[in-house]
């Protein structure tokens, strides 16, 4: 599907294990901005395996994904989409799944430690990726991404090139006394997600993002490896993300620079996370399943370059910042400390899977990085921040514009 190698390289889940690693390298010969403590790795993998017996104590670990953040609060939200869904064949059901996992993780980067969702249906309130979750759900099952007056359940491109500041300050529920970071980077999101599902007729051919489920079937068939989906979402949603880095006229989105790799504007100095493609990635596979598909090779997606994550390893003290007074400093994702402390936090989570993994006795076919993260390292990541911090930030402040973490 692309032609360019160095393009289709930067697209890959290799790219991003590789820069990782030269990251990783370059930081025990002493070239980075961190101190890496690889006697720490233990420590941290005996952490996690806590957390993972507390909250999972039968073993049976469900992907990380969008789809756990939508029953929160013990919440059953799903089986209400369920209801709705009653009579509508496999291949439906999976397309209109799509449509709420693909919107929801578009709104999930970081919402700031000052925002929460009111939800009527429940009373309660909910802040952070729960709360993001609850609200897209919520304005999901309203019909609110739909253009098409008696069909609610779809997102389509009619709807969400309409969708204006006003709108999403409503439907967020954001105002003065309850502000969100990055709102205006969703609101591009979104808008520029209706541009694409009409222009890219061979991804999108009912110009809803849901309708992938017709182009891999196409493409790839009933049966397939992880990361043919993560180079489908890279291909068909590229254009969505702000203007960065592009290659061949080709927008690479989660994609930034680092000096020691390579000249400023090559193909080497280029580091990879991919974030919230592979975030979203990850949760397209359970309703590619419902739908017929198997899904292969998970463990080919990486772990995520995301502060919960990250911010494990430096609150563990595996990795520390040599001048320890950039943790009062702001950064942006394209500033090198925040592009070592991510490519850190990928190498290091592979080096995290193999130590747990030993420890449990099994192998990454029956525990995959998608487990790991759910079980473990995103909940450790915020226990851990809770402990140190009442606002449970990260420890090192980041600029968000709704569109990187």
């Amino acid at each position: 599907m692309i032609k360019d190698e160095n393009l289709k390289y930067i697209f890959s889940t290799e790219a991003i294990r590789d820069k990782a690693e030269s990251i990783l390298q370059l930081t025990l010969e002493g070239q980075t901005q961190f101190h890496l403590f690889p006697e720490k790795l233990e420590e941290v993998a005996d952490y996690v395996l806590k957390i993972m017996k507390d909250k999972y104590p039968d073993n049976k670990i469900p992907f990380h994904s969008r789809w756990g953040h939508f029953n929160v609060g013990n919440i059953n939200r799903l089986q209400e989409l369920e209801k709705a869904l009653e009579g509508k064949d496999a291949k439906e059901k999976s397309k209109i799944k799509m449509d709420l996992a693909i919107i929801s993780v578009l709104l999930d980067a970081g919402a700031g430690t000052k925002w929460s969702y009111s939800e009527k249906e429940s009373g309660k309130k909910w802040n952070r990726s729960e709360g993001l979750a609850v609200m897209s759900f919520r304005v999901f099952m309203e019909g609110t991404f739909s253009s098409v007056e008696n069909d609610p359940l779809r997102v389509d491109s009619e709807a969400l090139k309409k969708i204006n500041l006003k709108d999403i300050e409503s439907f967020m529920q954001v105002s003065e006394s309850n502000p969100l970071e990055g709102l205006e980077g969703r609101l591009s999101l979104l808008n520029k997600l209706g541009e694409v599902l009409e222009r890219k007729f061979d991804f999108f051919p009912d110009k809803r993002p849901g309708s992938l489920v017709s182009f891999i079937e196409k493409n790839y068939g009933l049966a397939f490896s992880a990361h043919k989906i993560l180079e489908t979402v890279l291909l068909s949603l590229n254009e969505i993300w702000p203007s960065r880095i592009e290659k061949e006229g080709v927008p690479l989105g989660d994609v930034w620079e680092h000096s020691l790799l390579g000249p400023k504007d090559s193909w080497e100095a280029l580091v990879p996370f991919h974030k919230l493609s592979q975030w979203l990635s990850y949760s397209l596979i359970e309703p590619l399943r419902e739908g017929g598909f198997e899904i292969n090779e998970l463990d080919q997606l990486t772990g995520l370059a995301e502060y919960r994550n990250g911010g494990l390893m430096v609150d563990m003290g595996l990795i520390r910042p040599k001048n320890v007074l950039v943790l009062k400093d702001a950064f942006k994702p394209s500033d090198e400390i925040i592009v070592e402390w991510r490519a850190l936090t990928v190498a290091l989570l592979d080096r995290l899977a193999d130590r747990i993994r030993e420890k449990k006795g099994c192998d990454a076919s029956s525990l995959p990085m998608v487990k790991i993260l759910e079980g473990g390292t995103w909940h450790a990541g915020r226990a851990k921040a809770l402990e140190l911090r009442k606002d449970m930030s990260p420890p090192l402040k980041l600029e968000s514009d709704g569109t990187v973490f």
